[in-house]
């Protein structure tokens, strides 16, 4: 990685205190960037809601705004910056189920809204956070950047349609976009979804429950590689037009993920299983060819490694 290319550089980061937010916010700093994020307001309130940032809310500039609301279009523009990076949504595919409207409004008209905001801007890249739900359930042993897109579920719609529109983008106004499609992420502040929701049960010694046969299988990458990505996508000449998958190549069952969770925490949970998610896909495992020959990155993180990791994590900062 070229550190001097981030030193100076003026960074939008829309949803900058979310998980994967608060972590590329806190290495851009690290690397001498200029950041601002844009997050939601509070109600009645002009101040912002910092998750996962207050400890370094006096080093970045804060936008108060929703991204689903035409007035962030403005607050994007009078920031001026060099690099966009668009992660602000509603990620949770279990609420997009009683969600439908909310979620494509939030996942799709934000997305609207940065491209509006960056054709009003000299920006040199705008990376856009699509995600692995987008192919729906696997055709093939591995997915890349070439199977079909057969979204399963509101969510994985809303972002099926922001990653085409920004792809149109690009191939109509030359608009410098680069696609991630993140395969499932994990890691310190990541308080939804399988990972977090069974090693805080773990840890408590209560059951775990597991929807269907638990033979359904994901491919789960540690946080600081998916950051490495999203810093490649963001500098590197080579992203501009690119939809690009990264993810460890490696798929877990969750039966297995279940055990070494229970392993590694030396927890006495039992495991219960009750009906299958609607709209589960099952399996979803990263091809990332595209990403080693493109610009040579590969996970370092091995699954035990990130859950040991991340329990630890919990043992100390969790307080729910």
């Amino acid at each position: 990685m070229d550190k001097k290319f981030w030193q100076g550089k003026k960074i939008l980061i829309t949803g900058g205190d979310g998980f994967m937010g608060s972590h590329l916010t806190e290495k851009l700093l690290q690397l001498g960037a200029d950041v601002s994020i844009l997050t939601k307001p509070l109600i009645d309130s002009n101040e912002a809601i910092l998750k996962n940032l207050d400890h370094i809310k006096n080093s970045i500039k804060i936008l108060n705004s929703s991204i689903s609301e035409n007035d962030c279009i403005t607050h994007i523009i009078k920031s001026k910056p060099q690099i966009i990076f668009h992660l602000a949504a509603i990620a949770y595919v279990n609420y997009s189920f009683d969600h439908p409207f909310e979620t494509i409004q939030a996942n799709y008209q934000g997305t609207l809204n940065v491209l509006q905001a960056s054709m009003n801007l000299d920006v040199e890249r705008v990376v856009i956070t699509s995600s692995s739900e987008v192919y729906g359930s696997a055709q093939k042993e591995a997915i890349d950047e070439d199977h079909p897109i057969n979204p399963t579920s509101p969510y994985a719609a809303s972002k099926a349609a922001a990653d085409r529109t920004c792809f149109s983008f690009w191939k109509t106004y030359g608009l410098p976009i680069g696609i991630i499609r993140p395969f499932n992420t994990y890691g310190p502040r990541h308080t939804y979804d399988v990972i977090p929701k069974f090693i805080r049960l773990a840890l408590k010694n209560e059951p775990l429950t597991i929807c269907g046969t638990g033979k359904q299988s994901r491919d789960f990458t540690y946080v600081d590689d998916m950051i490495d990505a999203f810093l490649i996508m963001g500098s590197h000449e080579k992203a501009v037009g690119e939809a690009v998958n990264f993810g460890t190549g490696k798929h877990v069952t969750i039966n297995d993920l279940v055990n070494k969770i229970i392993k590694i925490s030396q927890s006495k949970s039992k495991i219960v299983y009750i009906e299958k998610r609607l709209a589960e896909v099952e399996r979803l495992t990263c091809d990332c060819t595209k990403a080693k020959k493109l610009f040579d990155w590969e996970a370092k993180i091995s699954i035990d490694e990130g859950l040991k990791r991340n329990i630890e994590w919990f043992r100390k900062f969790d307080r729910q």
